[in-house]
């Protein structure tokens, strides 16, 4: 036996130490998969709720404040739907919980090249098909909103988030970014509720049904239905923000989807 403060001793525990805590660090990843899982549900949940506005209009609450059979009782008229962006349809033959649209993106055969798109969100390709969120009003059972997933470049990171449209299919609801690593205080100014409350109401598209969202330069014009205040000190992130919200709604993201939508909707408004 090597004596206490020999080098080869030393060793002997440093190895065993490293042994102990990878073993304990495994069982605890194992261990907790589950939860993490389903922490990342719940997530995901609320910044669909957030971007809805349904928290607030329900229980005059943000999002982040809901409960757990809260968040349940509202996401119980959220329909998750995957849907082919290259002919609008919805797709049945994969798995909704657990089919990954950013894995999907980095696939050359579950992906579309968009470089030559007018609008840029910080990558050439694009998933060929899309998760969305259906809203259905819980008396009627009719569409009463879609909130869409959107993804583009800013200065430091690329934002996610989540778009919501009113049944007109034109008339936002709601958007609000779920991660990103801009600056606080300047790009990170797209957590501010105040400046995400400007989007509510705003029109997606011009009279030639164009993607016509914006981030202005500086004050937006107080008779503009397009667009919402420069974020100051952060033109690059407000720039990245107009490119996203027009990609995701101009014809290399979801328009095809949003035409077959306004024609399932239209249907049920005939039906009643």
């Amino acid at each position: 036996m090597p004596p206490r403060d020999s080098l080869a001793n030393t060793f002997l525990v440093s190895f065993v130490l490293c042994i102990a805590c990878s073993l304990a660090v495994s069982a605890a990843t194992v261990m907790l998969r589950d939860r993490q899982e389903q922490n990342l549900v719940i997530d995901r949940q609320r910044n669909i709720l957030d971007a809805s506005g349904l928290a607030l209009g329900e229980f005059g609450i943000s999002a982040k404040q809901l409960k757990p059979g809260q968040i349940d009782e509202l996401y119980s008229r959220v329909e998750e739907r995957l849907v082919d962006l290259e002919t609008g349809e919805y797709v049945t033959d994969l798995d909704v919980k657990t089919y990954s649209p950013f894995d999907a993106a980095k696939k050359e055969d579950s992906s579309v090249d968009v470089s030559g798109s007018d609008y840029k969100f910080g990558s050439n390709r694009r998933e060929k098909v899309a998760r969305i969120f259906v809203v259905k009003n819980p008396k009627s059972g009719e569409i009463a909103q879609v909130v869409l997933p959107v993804r583009g470049r800013g200065l430091w990171s690329t934002l996610y988030g989540y778009l919501a449209m009113r049944d007109d299919l034109e008339t936002v609801q709601g958007l609000t970014f779920y991660e990103h690593a801009e600056t606080p205080g300047l790009g990170g100014e797209v957590d501010n509720p105040n400046w995400k409350a400007q989007w509510v109401g705003l029109k997606a598209f011009d009279a030639d049904k164009s993607p016509a969202l914006a981030v202005a330069r500086g004050p937006a014009p107080s008779d503009s239905t397009h667009q919402v205040d420069g974020l100051s000190g952060a033109t690059i992130t407000s720039n990245g923000v107009t490119d996203l919200v027009r990609f995701w709604t101009g014809p290399n993201g979801y328009q095809k989807y949003l035409e077959k939508l306004a024609g399932e909707i239209s249907s049920e408004k005939g039906d009643n």
